[in-house]
C-alpha cells in the first residue's frame, strides 16, 4: 500500500519538471515531509492542459452518503480497478498525477514495524497513477479526493511490503492523465511495477505521527541516531 508520502520540491521546481501550465492555488502550497491521507496536497490533471489543483487524499465516490468512506479508500488495487464500483467509471474520466517526491512503507518483522523512505536516487518527482472524483455533501459542499493505484512491488522491494504505488515515467504521464485522446486499455498497461531504481532505507518512528512534518521524517536510521 501506499499511506504516506512526501512532496518536498518547492513550487516553480513542479511547475518545470512536470511542464504544468496552470496551477491556481499555488500560493497556497507548503512543501511537506509526511502528507498523509486526509490532507490536501497537489494533483495533476488534464483539462486541454496540464493542470494542478489540490485534492484530499482518500477518494470519496460521487455516489456516497458519508465523506467518512473517503479514510478507507486511500489506495486501489490496479488488479481490479475495472470491477471496483468507485473506480471503474473514473478510469475512463478522471485519471490522475498523485505528485510525490518519495513514499514511506512499514516493514514488519514481528511485532516490529520500521517505517522505510522510498525515493528516486536523482531526487525527481515520482508520478504516481491516481484516480479522482467530486462530491458533494447534503449541505453543498464540494470535495475533490483521490486515490493511490498499487500493484505488486518489485522483487527487490517484497521484503518491505506485498504492494507498491504505481510509479509512472514522466514519459507516460499523458498516455494516463489525458482521458480524451487516450483510452482506458492505453492507460491500464502502464499499471506496472516501477521499471527504474528507488533509494531506500530505514527511517525513524518520527514520520509514524502525520503531526510530525520536517526533514528529520527523512533521515537514515541508524543505531547512532537511536541513541542520540
Amino acid at each position: 500500500m501506499c499511506g504516506r508520502k512526501t512532496l518536498t520540491k518547492d513550487a516553480q521546481a513542479i511547475i518545470e519538471e512536470l511542464l504544468v501550465d496552470e496551477w491556481d492555488q499555488k500560493n497556497e502550497y507548503n512543501p511537506s515531509y509526511n502528507i498523509a491521507p486526509t490532507q490536501n496536497s497537489p494533483i495533476l490533471i488534464y483539462s486541454n492542459k496540464r493542470k494542478i489543483e489540490h485534492m484530499r487524499w482518500g477518494l470519496i465516490p460521487s455516489w456516497a452518503k458519508d465523506k467518512a468512506i473517503g479514510a478507507k479508500m486511500i489506495n486501489a488495487r490496479g488488479e481490479t480497478l475495472l470491477e471496483k464500483p468507485s473506480f471503474k467509471n473514473l478510469v475512463n474520466s478522471n485519471r490522475c498525477i498523485v505528485i510525490t517526491d518519495g513514499y514511506f512503507e512499514w516493514q514488519n518483522i514481528g511485532a516490529i514495524k520500521t517505517p522505510h523512505y522510498f525515493h528516486d536516487p536523482e531526487k525527481n518527482i515520482l508520478p504516481m497513477a491516481g484516480l479522482w472524483d467530486e462530491w458533494r455533501s447534503a449541505n453543498g459542499e464540494l470535495m475533490k479526493t483521490y486515490t493511490v493505484i498499487t500493484t505488486a512491488p518489485k522483487p527487490e522491494y517484497a521484503h518491505i511490503h506485498n504492494r507498491m504505488p504505481v510509479i509512472l515515467p514522466h514519459s507516460r504521464i499523458d498516455i494516463w492523465i489525458n482521458t480524451h485522446d487516450h483510452s482506458p486499455a492505453a492507460a491500464l498497461d502502464n499499471v506496472l511495477p516501477y521499471r527504474d531504481e528507488l533509494e531506500l532505507y530505514p527511517v525513524s518512528n518520527f514520520v509514524n505521527s502525520p503531526k510530525n512534518n520536517s526533514a528529520r521524517c527523512c533521515l537514515l536510521y541508524t543505531s547512532d541516531a537511536a541513541d542520540e
